[in-house]
């Protein structure tokens, strides 16, 4: 009797050699495939069982890796960055221009309550808030014209961090761990530092529709032992060993619920957050202790939450995570309506020399120039003083409103050009009039220093390809050295 055959499927048709290899003996052929090729040739594969592994991007990138400082709450430029000397000429007097528009009730003008200085070659001015950080100013380029949407905390955060001020979209975290993967398989590729959770907590730095395993992995830097740190770091129970087997049976079980089910991001999401957290073990207890750091560095960074924020963040970027993010702390302390003389002083005290030996310490050794450093928050405040609002401050009239029409952010390193100042506000520190970076230009520039067009960079989702600018944004070549 003649051999009947199963009736040849037309999806056969368009095997790959790599789809004959994972399909036939029961894909060991793939895995000796993937020991020839290395980790960077099998993660152009769309099928890798490990989205993190590196990726090359559009083009040759100054920039390797990134750390964005966020002064959460708001900083002013007037008294950080954008010296504005009118101020002190019309302190208390009603500002000269007619429909200043501010969220709430201000008064006349208030001038800084801090001195500016020149620094380095470029002569760039800075406030004496920030002496440590103007030491590299000469590394740093301040943009002082950027502007955002609105002056409300949570969309400018939002807007900052992810594109788009209203609707869930990925971090710029994700998208850039998302187009570069990460060169430590052992750590997260994105981690937010941050003691306790900023308003709006984890939207901050969520991975929304790209695939889970992009999205930040928060640690709440109010703990120092690294076992609060990172919860269940280690294991008191299992060996490695035991725990591996573990992994192999529950990934057996997850194969088998995921073939009888649609494809689900999530469920991928924690399928690879198990494996992570396997190999974090070793890496993370060691790139979180900073006590095994000598002396004199951590003398160099000082004392505090922000010292070992700054730290941890240099520690994680030698060891090959992609992005860190480190906040200032909880809520939005930088949002002073009142007292921002005291509270602005207070920030900058915890914060100036940590940041100020980070520029040091990544340039000694030899990371500043492929690694990009940002500091800056959502927006900035008015030059005019702030009236008493029930709710808003104490009733005192010495702080100021938010401001989203003009303020400033510095970037260093990564291929930036340093001691160069962009744009400018007016002659009060208002509104961006010179040379105005939006939001969306920045990210669209910090995706050029890392090797991305920013057009280019997509995630095919609901039927549309997003991207971080939405459909916005414009590289700012003269940052670029």
């Amino acid at each position: 009797m003649p051999v009947s055959h199963h009736q040849p499927k037309l999806e056969d048709r368009f095997l790959t050699r790599r789809d004959f290899l994972r399909r036939c003996g029961m894909g060991f052929g793939l895995l000796g495939l993937a020991q020839l090729l290395g980790p960077e040739a099998l993660a152009a594969d769309p099928l890798s069982h490990n989205p993190l592994n590196p990726r090359a991007p559009h083009f040759p990138g100054r920039a390797k890796r990134v750390i964005h400082i966020f002064a959460n709450g708001g900083p002013s430029h007037i008294d950080t960055f954008d010296p504005k000397p009118i101020l002190a000429k019309l302190h208390g007097q009603p500002l000269p221009v007619d429909n200043l528009k501010t969220e709430r009730k201000t008064g006349a003008a208030f001038q800084s309550p801090f001195k500016f200085k020149k620094y380095g070659q470029s002569g760039i001015e800075v406030s004496e808030l920030f002496p440590h950080v103007a030491e590299s100013i000469d590394d740093i380029a301040v943009i002082r014209s950027m502007h955002a949407d609105v002056p409300n905390h949570e969309p400018s955060l939002m807007l900052m961090n992810c594109g788009d001020a209203r609707l869930p979209r990925p971090s710029m975290g994700s998208w850039i761990t998302y187009g570069l993967g990460t060169e430590n398989q052992n750590l997260p590729g994105f981690v937010s530092l941050c003691p306790g959770y900023p308003i709006q907590e984890s939207q901050n730095w969520q991975s929304a529709f790209l695939p889970g395993i992009f999205q930040g992995t928060h640690i709440n830097t109010s703990h120092q032992d690294v076992e609060k740190l990172i919860e269940n770091i280690k294991n008191k129970s299992l060996s490695f060993d035991e725990q591996r087997a573990q992994l192999n049976l529950l990934q057996k079980l997850n194969e088998q619920h995921a073939k009888r089910r649609a494809a689900d991001a999530r469920f991928e999401a924690r399928v690879q957050s198990f494996e992570l957290a396997y190999r974090m073990q070793m890496d993370a207890t060691d790139a979180f202790d900073i006590s095994r750091e000598p002396e004199s560095v951590r003398k160099m960074y000082g004392e505090g939450t922000q010292a070992r924020q700054m730290l941890i963040a240099r520690r994680l970027l030698e060891r090959g995570v992609r992005f860190v993010q480190v906040w200032h702390g909880d809520g939005q302390p930088w949002d002073h309506h009142d007292d921002i003389e005291n509270g602005h002083r207070k920030l900058a005290q915890e914060s100036d020399q940590p940041i100020g030996a980070l520029l040091k310490d990544l340039k000694q050794r030899g990371m500043l120039d492929d690694t990009l450093v940002i500091w800056g928050g959502e927006f900035g405040r008015t030059p005019t003083v702030e009236l008493p609002t029930p709710g808003a401050n104490a009733g005192k009239v010495n702080g100021r409103d938010h401001n989203h029409y003009g303020f400033s952010m510095w970037m260093a390193g990564g291929g930036v050009r340093g001691g160069y100042v962009h744009g400018a506000t007016d002659e009060f520190g208002f509104k961006a009039v010179e040379k105005p970076v939006h939001v969306h230009d920045l990210h669209a520039t910090i995706l050029h220093l890392l090797g991305f067009d920013h057009t280019k960079l997509t995630f095919r989702h609901a039927g549309r390809d997003f991207r971080l600018t939405d459909v916005h944004g414009n590289v700012v070549k003269e940052l670029i050295a």
